[in-house]
């Protein structure tokens, strides 16, 4: 057993020490910055934000609470500069039996779903979005971190649809390690600018991908961090862009998929 545990240390330790400085796209760690719910406070916030230090961010778009359609002329010019827009579904389903759950509405209950109607919910979003940004790239992000429907993978049939989709395990990986369907994040609630840079630094020093994960920057929601931390974030990022890859998700996505299958 002592063989077998030593043979394993030593494989990780190989497997890290095989990123380096280099790995991501020349840098030493990749940061993506999502945003999800298409709020009205990214376009308040976030946009000028992101912006002002010339990063570009994912933003994970749903009309849950109906109000894309005034956002429209926002989304279409943040799209224009480079900003990614992803498939959040339309309603945005979350299963109601899981804990904490009590905001799920009965006519969107993914415990109440089939995997037809969602995956028509989803495809339907995608052509919304075509329609706003003119893309064929896409990402998704489920949910809630809800993956299934009963025991099925309800994404499964749309691997062909999407290039990656985003969940919410909180994990930073080496570029050979991840699974293009279930991306980790960090979900930011309440964390000051230093938390999130001592976040950045991990991924710099172990040379992995980070993902973040915002929903309110400045209020709008029950997730939220300060507008003050999120600049500090960025400025960070900002000021060590040269050793630092910060692009949208499908960008980084798609690097991942040709090194993985390059070394197959």
């Amino acid at each position: 057993m002592k063989i077998i545990l030593s043979i394993l240390t030593l494989f990780a330790v190989n497997m890290i020490a095989a990123q380096t400085e280099k790995t991501w796209n020349n840098k030493s760690c990749a940061v993506v910055l999502t945003y999800d719910d298409g709020l009205n406070i990214d376009i308040k916030n976030v946009l000028p934000a992101l912006d002002s230090v010339q990063l570009k961010g994912t933003f994970y778009i749903s009309d849950y609470f109906n109000g894309l359609n005034a956002q429209l002329p926002s989304w279409k010019k943040a799209a224009a500069n480079g900003h990614e827009l992803g498939n959040h579904t339309i309603w945005h389903p979350c299963n109601s039996q899981l804990p904490g759950r009590s905001f799920v509405q009965p006519d969107y209950d993914l415990a109440t779903y089939t995997v037809k109607r969602m995956v028509n919910e989803i495809l339907a979003m995608n052509n919304l979005l075509k329609a706003i940004d003119g893309q064929t790239t896409r990402t998704f992000a489920y949910p809630c971190g809800d993956t299934k429907i009963h025991d099925t993978d309800y994404l499964a049939s749309l691997h062909q649809t999407f290039i990656a989709a985003r969940g919410v395990t909180p994990m930073m990986q080496t570029i050979d390690q991840i699974d293009l369907y279930n991306i980790g994040c960090y979900g930011m609630n309440g964390q000051s600018g230093k938390e999130m840079i001592d976040l950045v630094k991990q991924a710099q020093r172990t040379h992995t991908l980070l993902v973040f994960l915002f929903h309110g920057v400045g209020g709008e929601h029950s997730l939220n961090v300060s507008v003050n931390a999120h600049h500090e974030l960025l400025q960070y990022l900002k000021q060590n862009e040269s050793t630092i890859w910060v692009a949208p998700l499908k960008t980084v996505a798609a690097y991942i998929k040709a090194h993985q299958n390059k070394t197959k």
